[in-house]
């Protein structure tokens, strides 16, 4: 069993409010062109014409060599965080992701890196998480290499 693990909603309140990204930027605003603009807090597509913020995001607590940064999007408006166990609408428009596991250390831990086909989302964590060693799971895009969410075990 495992989560979806959505962008706290205290953070995102903070960059919708005009807060700070990973790069001490203000985030930029924009409007969505609709596909192609997921956000990381509802993990929904955001709306076609719906204002947007892009920005610079490590979802990691600390700088380090294997805290990746890199430009995510979020709803500009309050929208409400996923919560829950099925891949939700951003993990299904794509036919495959970049997944990969950490461990405690937030080090990626090596031979969990893969490109899964989004059919095969589930028993690629389902075998991550088998190791010992793995506390959660990235996934990314497997043609940007943008985060997207967090998997955690249930």
């Amino acid at each position: 069993m495992f989560k979806i693990t959505a962008l706290s909603t205290d953070d995102v309140r903070a960059l919708q409010a005009g807060g700070p990204d990973a790069y001490g930027a203000v985030p930029e605003r924009t409007v969505s062109t609709g596909a192609g603009n997921p956000c990381r807090h509802c993990l929904q597509n955001i709306p076609e014409g719906e204002e947007m913020l892009i920005l610079a995001h490590r979802p990691f607590s600390e700088t380090h060599p294997y805290a990746e940064t890199g430009p995510i999007f979020l709803c500009a408006a309050p929208c409400e965080r996923y919560e829950g166990a099925e891949l939700p609408e951003i993990l299904t428009t794509s036919p495959d992701y970049l997944i990969k596991g950490y461990g405690v250390d937030d080090r990626i831990a090596y031979g969990t890196g893969a490109i899964t086909p989004t059919d095969q989302i589930g028993t690629a964590v389902k075998d991550i998480f088998a190791r010992p060693d793995i506390a959660y799971i990235h996934v990314r895009s497997a043609r940007n290499n943008c985060y997207q969410a967090r998997i955690d075990r249930a």
